[in-house]
């Protein structure tokens, strides 16, 4: 049998000189005659750091520290993941670098985590630890299970390098422009006019122009509806049982979405500023009950008939999205929410709902023929 340390040092020259086959060829040979030797697996992590397999190279090291005996060898372990450790962080640093430098890149964006459950939790926790530079445990909290999480803003050539390198790990992810969520064409509903055979609906465009459009219930891709808090200012006591004045949610405003992908645009209806005095088209509006005590069986049912007529998928969640979201809206431009909502004060649940259906909007955009 051959002696393992010439054959080390044959390997060693062969990729010194960039002989990538003869050190191949080699390792086979040593693999064939004693696959266990911990000097092989040394071997075998140098081979697949001179071929620049930076992550293979990584693990082997890694295995390699978790069975070598020998204080020479656990230190070449840890040598050999420091320096491939250095090429990827070279490497991800020179491929954000050439991202921000492609045009239109430096615009804002914002990269989003989707939600994982069961057993894809772990690998996922794992990708997003290694790509964001965290312990596991702390991956592990941030990674969402129920609905999408906003989870950083910055260039969009960098939010499309995260969410790339994420997927590419497992841990899914998308990122999307600010501005193409801005471009979006919002119409305000205000009243549907009638339903049969064409949908006839009288609503305001970003301007406050009053107009209708006519559509058919087929052009409808998707519904986006969401709740947003309505605070009021109410009186309470402090600890000193003294009075003070607080904005506390009272109810919620809810908001349907209608996307029409083909005419890039949305419809938006809400309870609050749909106005059923003029217009309440249903089939069965004489038999809804309560009218004239509240609007809301009302809305129910116009609810209820648009997602029977249109039998498209419905998207929820917003709530698990909003909260997450409020604290970078003030790191992005405006984005005016297309919402009238009487409120006091500004507030960011509006924009961050249309935040959530403009993302809901662009990410099915390339599944919907044009």
């Amino acid at each position: 049998m051959e002696d393992p340390l010439v054959r080390q040092e044959a390997i060693a020259a062969a990729l010194k000189n960039k002989d990538f086959r003869t050190a191949a060829t080699l390792i086979q040979a040593w693999q064939k005659q004693d696959p266990k030797d911990p000097r092989l697996m040394l071997t075998i992590g140098q081979y697949q750091e001179a071929t620049e397999r930076w992550e293979a190279a990584e693990k082997t090291y890694v295995r390699l520290l978790r069975v070598a005996a020998s204080q020479k060898l656990m230190t070449q372990a840890r040598q050999g993941i420091q320096r491939v450790q250095q090429q990827l962080a070279d490497a991800r640093a020179e491929a954000l670098e050439t991202a921000r430098a492609q045009p239109g890149n430096l615009d804002p964006g914002l990269l989003c985590l989707e939600p994982v459950q069961g057993e894809q939790r772990k690998a996922a926790a794992q990708g997003l630890a290694k790509i964001m530079q965290l312990d596991p445990y702390t991956a592990g909290l941030q990674l969402p299970s129920k609905g999408w999480r906003l989870y950083r803003v910055g260039p969009t050539g960098e939010m499309h390098f995260y969410s790339q390198a994420l997927t590419e790990v497992n841990t899914p992810a998308f990122a999307a422009k600010h501005a193409d969520v801005k471009a979006l064409q919002v119409f305000r509903v205000q009243y549907l006019r009638g339903v049969q055979p064409q949908v006839e609906v009288v609503c305001q465009n970003a301007e406050g122009q009053l107009g209708a459009i006519a559509f058919d219930w087929s052009e409808v891709s998707q519904i986006v509806t969401g709740q947003l808090p309505v605070f009021e200012s109410v009186l309470d006591t402090n600890v000193r049982n003294q009075l003070t004045r607080k904005e506390k949610t009272q109810d919620y405003a809810e908001v349907v979405d209608l996307h029409f992908h083909q005419r890039r645009c949305l419809l938006r209806l809400c309870d609050r500023t749909y106005n059923f005095s003029q217009g309440n088209p249903l089939p069965n509006a004489a038999t809804i009950p309560d009218k004239s005590l509240s609007t809301r069986p009302q809305w129910n049912a116009l609810v209820t008939y648009i997602r029977e007529q249109t039998q498209v998928p419905v998207q929820g969640g917003f709530a698990h999205f909003g909260e997450g979201a409020l604290e970078y809206l003030d790191l992005l431009p405006s984005l005016p929410p297309h919402i009238d909502l009487a409120r006091g004060e500004p507030c960011h649940w509006d924009a961050a709902f249309h935040l959530y259906s403009g993302l809901h909007f662009l990410r099915r955009a390339d599944t919907v023929p044009a």
